[in-house]
């Protein structure tokens, strides 16, 4: 099985607003930048897009270490979703789990692979994280530019 890198980031121009995010994919010595953007989202949504788009360009199953600096993404996959699904997808506080429909897109895209996850503290000089918190950004900058009420 592959080996693979996957450092991710997500972005917003206020929140909700105009939001980007970006990963880096890395294979021994191949890496591949991705970023997209939306124009009204939120920083979790983009943190979990980021995700689900890197683990979406895998052609096949990897060993896949991730890389985030989001702690909503890491906690959520690895301690609360199993709860959020049994209890029919509300939170402790009988609310309804907010970015149910990425939380299914990223448990659908986890499961093809074995995942590590890490945690990396975000704005500290992680190279990679700040590689992809610049892809975040200049989508997020982007979008919020190409809107018509943009000043």
């Amino acid at each position: 099985m592959k080996k693979v890198e996957i450092f991710t980031d997500g972005a917003c121009k206020g929140n909700p607003g105009p939001g980007g995010w970006g990963a880096l994919l890395r294979m021994g010595k191949h890496e591949k930048e991705l970023s997209g953007g939306e124009d009204d989202t939120t920083n979790n949504r983009m943190e979990m897009t980021a995700v689900i788009k890197g683990l979406g360009a895998l052609i096949e199953p990897c060993q896949v270490d991730i890389y985030s600096d989001s702690k909503y993404v890491i906690d959520g996959i690895t301690k609360w979703v199993d709860g959020w699904q049994r209890k029919g997808w509300v939170t402790a506080s009988k609310k309804p789990v907010r970015n149910e429909d990425l939380w299914h897109e990223l448990i659908a895209a986890v499961a093809r692979h074995e995942v590590d996850w890490h945690w990396v503290k975000g704005h500290s000089g992680h190279a990679e994280n700040e590689r992809v918190d610049k892809l975040a950004s200049d989508a997020a900058e982007e979008i919020a530019a190409a809107e018509p009420d943009a000043e």
